[in-house]
């Protein structure tokens, strides 16, 4: 029964425009607010330790490091290994990527808005 599920939202997903795929992926992403909140804290400290990160939220350390990896693997993040900690910064190619596919989005949005009510 999963998997019927699973065919099914695959099959639908797919029949949106891969730009629209790739927004709502970005989104999902930013769609946590403990996820904000290490991207903000990557933005003004420039590159962190996962246990720094996890003293500065309300989350324990496995937590932000579920969070911390999800960011990583859809390369929003780096972390590199540095003695026994990971040191963690932003990934600015990426993040231009993400700017420009949300931009694209409400500026096609806006233009294409015609309110009738």
């Amino acid at each position: 029964m999963f998997a019927t599920y699973e065919i099914k939202m695959q099959a639908k997903t797919e029949a949106f425009s891969t730009d629209l795929q790739t927004v709502a992926q970005y989104a999902r992403l930013l769609s946590h607010p403990a996820r904000v909140a290490i991207i903000g804290l990557l933005a003004e400290k420039k590159q962190c330790i996962s246990g720094d990160i996890a003293e500065e939220l309300p989350l324990s350390r496995s937590t932000v490091s579920q969070h911390l990896q999800e960011l990583k693997q859809a390369g929003l993040i780096r972390g590199e290994v540095c003695g026994l900690h990971i040191n963690y910064c932003l990934n600015m190619e990426k993040w231009q990527e993400v700017q420009q596919c949300f931009e694209r989005f409400f500026n096609q949005t806006i233009t294409s808005f015609h309110c009738t009510c």
